[in-house]
């Protein structure tokens, strides 16, 4: 009876002691619980496996349960978490696929979640809340790379347009034109100062010579006035000799018929002479420059063709 006990209670602690290492091995009081959650990548998720971590802001808090490609578009993969639960997975959470490393083993690193966003949950007619997705950072230096290298390909392109053989041989043309012209400034040097300095002394003889013209153009005026005054006076003078003539006798008048014309004409000829002296005055006052380089020609007119005249 001895052995029956012992064995029944060994039978019994063995017992005990399988469901216990059982216990403890499924976690037992400590066992954690984990909420599921899906996620679309749109690129490749190489050196992503099965219970591969999902971190958050580097924390473990769950492992990537499921790696598959969508069925209706082959370009993306469909991804399933097991988070656990209390895990701040929010609607601003966003997911991204890193690497360890050099040793190319990927993970999820999840990150966002600011406290004032909503708690994920899934939407009508889906069985999971997806968390947001975007590129990794080899995906954006993928995408940079080609971008860069796409440019670069269009600007050696361009380049090698600009440098066909039309252009160098343009450019060789330029360069020959341009020494030529180097050349012949530099032979001509000598020359080039002595035109810029006799071009100086001109302008300064120019400004010397408007400065000494202001009291010649003052005497001209002088002497205009000193004509029209002497013309008034003679006019005076006639009309009075006029009114003596018309008192005296016949021998007078017949001189006066022979000499007045020529009085007359000698009158006018001094009017004239005075307007002459105003208006060169008045030019040379208004362009004093005038008097030492000549007279301009006129700008032709609207119409009309430089040096064929007005048209018919």
């Amino acid at each position: 009876m001895n052995y029956t006990l012992v064995g029944a209670f060994v039978l019994v602690l063995g017992a005990a002691l399988i469901a216990g290492v059982l216990w403890l091995a499924s976690g037992g009081a400590f066992q954690k619980k984990y909420d599921l959650y899906a996620a679309i990548e749109n690129e490749s998720v190489a050196g992503l496996n099965l219970n591969a971590p999902v971190k958050y802001y580097g924390v473990d808090v769950g492992k990537v349960r499921s790696v598959t490609l969508a069925p209706g578009n082959p370009e993306q993969v469909n991804l399933l978490f097991a988070i656990e639960r209390g895990t701040p997975v929010r609607e601003s959470t966003i997911a991204v696929l890193k690497t360890q490393g050099l040793t190319g083993i990927a993970y999820v690193e999840l990150s966002g979640g600011a406290a004032g966003s909503p708690p994920l949950r899934a939407a009508a007619g889906e069985k999971y809340p997806l968390i947001k997705t975007k590129p990794s950072l080899s995906a954006r230096l993928e995408n940079m790379l080609t971008t860069v290298l796409a440019k670069l390909d269009s600007t050696a392109g361009n380049i090698n347009s600009v440098l066909s053989d039309e252009n160098r041989a343009a450019f060789r043309n330029i360069l020959a034109n341009l020494a030529a012209v180097t050349q012949t400034f530099a032979a001509r040097k000598a020359t080039l100062d002595a035109g810029i300095t006799n071009a100086s002394r001109t302008l300064d003889n120019s400004a010397q010579a408007s400065a000494e013209l202001g009291p010649v153009i003052e005497r001209i005026g002088h002497a205009a006035d000193a004509v029209e005054k002497m013309g008034k006076a003679a006019a005076l003078a006639a009309a009075s000799a006029g009114r003596t003539l018309d008192a005296s006798g016949p021998d007078i008048k017949r001189f006066t018929a022979e000499t007045l014309p020529e009085f007359e004409r000698v009158l006018g000829e001094m009017a004239a002479l005075a307007a002459s002296l105003r208006r060169l005055s008045e030019r040379m006052e208004g362009s004093p420059g005038g008097l030492l380089l000549g007279r301009r020609p006129v700008p032709p007119g609207p119409g009309e063709e430089t040096g064929k005249g007005a048209p018919k």
